[in-house]
């Protein structure tokens, strides 16, 4: 039987009288009515006989916890689990002091002594170990008497956890692992792991309640489930005092599978205390994600970045007393991206780009003569896309276009320029690039920062609708084309429609309303009225304007729609 035990706690539990004195057993009604309350042990020195219980050390300061063994020949286990640093510990035992001593007087040993005699004594050291491994201590014939665990860590403040049980072979509060513990990786993509393990005989042969949880991350391998919990918590608060439950340790799993910040930004009751009267400041956020899977026994994790290296951990837990053991962890690299290929622009020539959602584009320029600057003219069809320009390798552009941009750059005798564009995260990006030496050749048309076509309300009748746009200072062709809509026409519609890259050539002709050159010098002056007639009442049209420039190229403006008067 295993009794625990502490020299405070003895002052509770031993009787104050003349008869013999024995400790109670965990099978007494006092002892049970106190095991069910985790409160009880939390921060105590008693390990009770078949629970886990969870602890801090801070650095450099010993712990040590006590348990009672009555008789000779009882199996005994202890594990201890190290969360997030190494630990020293120690377990020794040493003979209890004669419990009949006061019985040729009738009067019992004096407490205080009794207590010295337990605590003085160095006892015989049965197991030592150092390291952050789950280390056990097994016997299965172990001799009665006062059992002490020493526990040290030289490193940093850090936790742990402790389970010890007289009865080893009935309990098995820890999944058992199969006969290859190891994680084999069955699949390798870009973006793509699957995993496979063979599954925990607790699960298969015994029938008890099993599910796996996968722990991935980019530095290193975790040795158990508490080194997992200890870093993802940023502020310790799985340490404040434990609830009533199945089991001793205030370590909750019932939150697996859950995102691991459930309970960040919570204050922690346990660090800032006074009692300790130590601060902790909260820890960054780590990049490693923990999913639980149920009993399957193979798993796909998914949006990984490529040409990356993962770490991969697999814990069986055993739902019924939340204890866990570690599979074997693996780790593999995830591939590369297929090698893009690089798009050479050609010195005046218009270049017609595509990228997918998220995706990238590389574009290469190596001007053929001297030079004293470069144009780089780009025309966004649809959302805003980046784009970078590195000089010989050394970043010299890096800017968000949207619309139609026109950069310049100092030449370079003999350098090449390596374009980067990047598209946008709502959907795929197309785009017009022209690269040049010659900073009067102008492929795109100029804009003016407002390209929104306005409608006026009052010029509104049952056959015209009154609109007008913004010119620039350089002469320019502007062409105007309608097409009448459904009524349950709506914005969304229209935004789909918005690639400024199509021109009046994929319109039909007889959509087309006119043409017409249109300037001004002073650019306050520079807008431009059109009456559109020939209109059917109460019916709506969507309305665009194209300006094309001296090179053939066209960007539209934003559609319009309008409606005309259903009465005149």
């Amino acid at each position: 039987m295993l009794l625990l035990c502490c020299p405070l706690l003895l002052l509770l539990l031993l009787p104050l009288d003349s008869r013999p004195q024995k400790l109670p057993t965990r099978d007494e009604e006092l002892f049970q009515m106190q095991i069910r309350d985790k409160a009880f042990f939390h921060d105590s020195s008693v390990i009770p006989d078949g629970a886990e219980i969870s602890s801090y050390l801070f650095r450099d300061t010993p712990k040590r916890y006590f348990f009672m063994v009555e008789e000779d020949n009882t199996p005994l286990a202890v594990t201890v689990t190290p969360c997030d640093a190494p630990l020293e510990w120690k377990l020794s035992v040493q003979e209890l002091p004669e419990e009949a001593s006061g019985e040729g007087s009738g009067d019992p040993e004096p407490l205080e002594q009794q207590k010295q005699q337990i605590t003085n004594e160095e006892g015989t050291e049965l197991f030592s170990y150092k390291g952050n491994d789950v280390e056990y201590f097994v016997s299965s014939s172990s001799p009665s008497g006062l059992y002490q665990l020493d526990l040290l860590s030289t490193e940093k403040d850090t936790h742990f956890k402790v389970y010890a049980t007289t009865t080893p072979e009935s309990d098995q509060p820890y999944p058992e692992l199969p006969y290859d513990p190891r994680i084999d990786v069955t699949s390798l993509g870009r973006t793509t792991v699957t995993l496979a393990w063979k599954p925990s005989p607790t699960a298969s042969l015994l029938r008890q309640p099993i599910q796996y949880c996968i722990v991935i991350n980019k530095e290193h391998n975790f040795k158990s489930l508490c080194a997992v919990e200890a870093k993802l918590s940023s502020d310790d608060a799985f340490m404040m005092a434990p609830k009533p439950g199945l089991d001793f340790s205030p370590f909750d799993f019932a939150h697996f599978g859950f995102p691991a910040d459930n309970n960040s930004g919570k204050e922690s009751g346990f660090l800032k205390s006074s009692k300790f009267g130590r601060q902790t400041s909260p820890k960054p956020r780590v990049d490693l994600h923990r999913v639980c899977i149920g009993n399957k026994n193979i798993f796909t994790v998914s949006d990984l970045k490529p040409d990356t290296q993962y770490y991969f951990d697999m814990f069986a837990v055993n739902t019924n007393t939340n204890m866990s053991t570690a599979y074997v962890g693996t780790f593999a690299r995830t591939k590369e991206e297929a090698k893009q290929k690089t798009i050479e622009l050609k010195d005046g020539k218009v270049t017609d780009v595509f990228i997918k959602r998220k995706g990238a584009k590389f574009l290469r320029f190596a001007p053929v003569s001297s030079h004293q600057k470069i144009t780089f003219s780009i025309h966004s069809c649809l959302d805003a896309v980046q784009i970078q320009v590195r000089r010989d390798g050394k970043l010299v552009l890096s800017q968000s276009v949207e619309g139609v941009r026109q950069f310049q750059l100092r030449g370079k005798a003999k350098a090449k320029y390596l374009l980067r564009l990047k598209g946008s995260k709502k959907g795929a990006s197309m785009l017009k690039i022209l690269a040049t030496t010659r900073p009067n050749k102008q492929s795109f048309p100029s804009l003016p920062e407002d390209t929104r076509i306005k409608a006026f309300d009052k010029l509104r009748t049952c056959s015209s609708v009154t609109v007008a746009w913004l010119g620039t200072q350089e002469r320019n062709k502007f062409c105007i084309y309608k097409r009448e809509v459904d009524d349950n026409y709506n914005e969304e519609q229209k935004k789909r429609e918005q690639n400024q890259c199509l021109g009046p050539d994929t319109r039909k002709k007889l959509e087309k309303v006119l043409c017409k050159y249109f300037h001004s010098q002073n650019i306050q002056k520079a807008v431009t009225t059109e009456t559109i007639r020939g209109l059917q009442p109460g019916k709506s049209y969507l309305l665009d304007v194209y300006v094309i420039g001296h090179g053939g190229h066209s960007v539209k403006y934003q559609s319009k729609l309008v409606k005309t008067r259903k009465f005149c």
